[in-house]
């Protein structure tokens, strides 16, 4: 056993070696850059991260210069992204790697699991991939591949598969020449080649070992999850306009887009009529017209946006409130909003 488990580590670390995508926080190996990477790239697709990651760490090359940063600046430089959770969770990490580490983020997996945001397979990557230690990884491509290659067909939410695929996970970084390049080819792999549908076993590197091909039973391993309720949300924005500038509100900090702009908006479970919103609506508001609705699914809802626009009614002022303020168009940029309202005002432009 121990002789096919190297086997397959040096399988995998060769294929890696010649086959690594050139993506850049590969291309300038440094632990922040890791930090930031990981951290980006959780639920997150890796084309998204090619726009946001190069300009995020130019703005803030190091754990200090984010640590002083104003959660404003922060949230902005991480527009596209979604999740903006992970980008208060790196902002903390950066505080507590100033003032328990000097600045330098660590290496090692004990320390990096104090970190906010950081759990066990982000902590391993860093760990293995920048500081060279033996240290396993399992995500989902990796969980997946570990599935397939022992014909493992437990559900993937199951404990007990999961610790399975730690276990062995460990054994393959325990017998590797270059734990770097082995949880990295794992990832890559399962990113690239056993993929969920329609993996490409042709072009895998550890095929004549793989116990799901043998039985082809690679298209059914592992059984997909089973998937929670999706919750669905009605989100009512208003659209408000005056002398070439938008009224917006600033989001409470927790919960969906927490912290974001947007247009004054009502949400509850169930579509309200237009009498409804404008009287839960802080403002006093005329004219409301209904323009369309956009819906966007997200992971865990499903979120209905239906658009207004209105008018203030007249003679009606603002409140000197900073959770509310007029902006121009133009300016609008300088504000961290979610992808869902820029397609509010999007819609209102369009019109």
């Amino acid at each position: 056993m121990a002789r096919s488990t190297c086997k397959t580590a040096r399988a995998i670390e060769a294929w890696f070696a010649a086959n690594a995508r050139d993506l850049p926080w590969r291309r300038d190996r440094t632990p922040w850059r890791a930090l930031v990477s990981e951290l980006m790239l959780q639920q997150t697709q890796v084309a998204r991260v090619l726009e946001r990651f190069e300009p995020f760490v130019q703005r803030f090359p190091t754990p200090l210069a984010l640590a002083e940063a104003t959660e404003h600046d922060v949230l902005q430089m991480w527009q596209g992204l979604g999740y903006y959770r992970r980008a208060r969770n790196l902002q903390k990490a950066a505080i507590v790697v100033v003032a328990q580490y000097g600045g330098a983020v660590p290496v090692d997996v004990e320390s990096l699991l104090t970190l906010p945001g950081v759990g066990r397979y982000t902590a391993g990557s860093i760990a293995s991939i920048v500081g060279g230690h033996a240290v396993p990884i399992v995500d989902g491509n990796v969980s997946r591949l570990l599935a397939r290659l022992h014909c493992d067909d437990g559900a993937v939410e199951d404990a007990g598969f999961v610790r399975r695929m730690w276990a062995r996970a460990t054994a393959l970084v325990e017998r590797s020449a270059e734990p770097s390049l082995l949880n990295e080819g794992m990832m890559e792999l399962g990113a690239r080649v056993c993929t969920p549908s329609g993996p490409a076993c042709g072009g895998c590197p550890i095929r004549q070992q793989c116990a799901a091909r043998q039985a082809s039973r690679q298209h059914e391993i592992p059984r997909p999850k089973r998937r929670a309720a999706s919750q669905v949300i009605h989100h009512h924005a208003v659209v408000i306009r005056r002398r070439g500038r938008w009224l917006v509100e600033k989001r409470p900090a927790g919960g969906l887009w927490g912290g974001l702009w947007q247009a004054p908006a009502v949400e509850c479970p169930l579509e309200l009529g237009v009498e409804a919103i404008v009287e839960r609506v802080p403002l006093p508001i005329a004219n409301a017209v209904r323009v369309d609705t956009l819906t966007r699914k997200l992971t865990h809802r499903t979120v209905h946006l239906h658009v207004y626009e209105g008018t203030l009614c007249k003679g009606a002022r603002v409140p000197a409130d900073e959770g509310l303020q007029w902006v121009r168009r133009g300016d609008l940029g300088e504000l961290p909003l979610s992808s869902a309202a820029w397609a509010v005002l999007d819609l209102i432009d369009s019109h």
